[in-house]
């Protein structure tokens, strides 16, 4: 892949604090990342909110910032490095959240900031769950049988359509709070484990 030569100023998000569905791997890319882009010439600029992470290091990134992976932080860091270019896949969900949300405000246009790695329509499709049946239908790939819910009943008659053993799962990203899943047990209709929210329902 050739060389962005229309890039100076790249941001890279980091994980943050290692959570559940969220591992320190995130440490291991984003530094492997700034070391690939400082040799490829680029200024790198690096929000963390982990100071023990290994990509922090003072040695890594041209200009390091120990602050919250929010949205706000990050437009903070935004709006006085002035980056050209916004990469979000080192950091985990918590990046791919913040980044989806400074593109879904406005602050990336109008910073003219290039969403680089994936782009605002890559992330969104590969995180709903709908849009991405539907592309991988679209290019003929299956996928397990499912349906969306929103409640219990609507639920066992999901699990009518698919067929037993099926989970129902919460429609959520990765890293979020509360997250939980139901096994049904097809005997006695019973549910298991965690809190019921909106959940699909798969095959197994």
């Amino acid at each position: 892949m050739p060389k962005r030569t229309d890039l100076a100023r790249i941001l890279l998000i980091g994980s943050g604090p290692i959570v559940i569905g969220q591992g320190a791997e995130f440490d291991y890319s984003g530094t492997q990342a700034v070391k690939a882009l400082k040799e490829e010439g680029y200024y790198v600029i690096l929000v963390n909110s982990n100071p023990a992470t290994n990509h922090d290091g003072p040695e890594l990134a041209d200009r390091t910032y120990i602050e919250p992976v929010t949205p706000d932080w990050v437009r903070k860091v935004i709006e006085r490095e002035k980056p050209d270019a916004l990469l979000p896949t080192m950091g985990g969900q918590t990046a791919l959240n913040v980044a989806m949300a400074l593109a879904n405000d406005g602050t990336l246009q109008k910073h003219n900031v290039e969403l680089i790695g994936a782009n605002a329509r890559a992330i969104k499709m590969a995180e709903d769950r709908a849009e991405f049946s539907a592309a991988m239908r679209r290019i003929g790939l299956a996928t397990p049988a499912g349906h969306t819910v929103t409640s219990v009943a609507a639920g066992l008659e999901a699990v009518a359509d698919v067929g037993y053993p099926a989970i129902i799962r919460r429609r959520t990203r990765w890293a979020a709070p509360a997250a939980a899943s139901r096994t049904i047990a097809p005997s006695s209709r019973r549910w298991w484990s965690g809190r019921w929210s909106c959940r699909r329902c798969t095959r197994r």
